[in-house]
């Protein structure tokens, strides 16, 4: 493995030991990414459902494994700071098969992963997460691998029986080697400091109405912050608003107006 897919992923995991809120923003392909890097962004983040979306494919599995390597591949090529992708529950069941999964996603060059229960079996996810430490170890890289539990976003548990159970499960993620702990929709305060309390891994949680401010997050003990889909709601819908008042009329102002200043895109590709 290349020194810079090592290098990348020492720094992703030193972000976790600094004491700093780690604010991750979701792309979806590389010009989206690169972007979200020139704003400030010191890692990146991809959400699974974007990537798929771009590929014209629905969240839930559904986009071909290597279409999303190759993605990655785009992404780290032209990313100035560390990508950590999401590959939901992994794009195959067979250890096996995962595994070899896990060897392309790391030559692409990230420096983490996301992996999710989708509120099934803590057992699977457990051999993923051990499967994928031993696949990246193999390659030589210090991939940082991110455990997701689904319970409360698909809403298998609620209320404090849903942080009963995601504690259940943090804990045996953590055991299976996990190095953080990903835990969607939660937003309540006492809730969030119980996890935090209860699961001694870096603490995830995802953009969702009704979260506490950055300030308080980082009070509460919570290690990142994920944007999720959002970024790519908020571009897609501000193209939707450009095309159709552009389309109403015919008039140019409207989508010049949109564009914002003119950033010389193809100064960040140039090789």
């Amino acid at each position: 493995m290349s020194p810079a897919a090592r290098h990348a992923a020492e720094a992703f995991r030193a972000l976790h030991l600094a004491p700093d809120l780690i604010i991750l923003p979701n792309a979806w392909d590389a010009v989206s990414a690169r972007v979200l890097a020139e704003a400030g962004a010191k890692a990146v983040a991809t959400s699974s459902a974007a990537v798929a979306w771009s590929h014209g494919y629905a969240d839930g599995d559904h986009l071909p494994p290597m279409r999303l390597v190759a993605t990655l591949e785009a992404i780290v090529r032209v990313l100035p700071v560390p990508l950590t992708a999401d590959l939901e529950s992994g794009y195959a069941d067979k250890l096996d098969d995962f595994r070899e999964f896990v060897r392309w996603v790391v030559g692409a060059g990230v420096a983490g992963i996301n992996l999710e229960d989708q509120a099934g079996s803590c057992g699977l996810l457990c051999a993923k997460i051990e499967a994928a430490r031993a696949a990246a170890a193999a390659e030589g890289v210090p991939l940082f691998v991110n455990a997701r539990t689904d319970v409360l976003l698909k809403g298998t548990h609620v209320g404090e029986a849903g942080v009963a159970e995601a504690l259940r499960r943090g804990g045996l993620y953590r055991s299976a080697g996990a190095d953080g702990f990903f835990v969607p929709t939660l937003v309540d305060e006492a809730q969030i400091k119980a996890v935090v309390e209860g699961v001694p891994l870096p603490l995830n949680l995802m953009v969702w109405p009704g979260m506490p401010t950055g300030a308080r997050l980082r009070e509460l003990g919570v290690k990142r912050i994920s944007s999720a889909t959002w970024p790519a709601r908020a571009a897609l819908d501000a193209l939707r608003q450009a095309a159709s008042a552009y389309l109403a009329t015919g008039d140019s102002e409207p989508l010049i107006a949109a564009a914002g200043p003119r950033l010389d895109y193809n100064a960040w590709f140039k090789r």
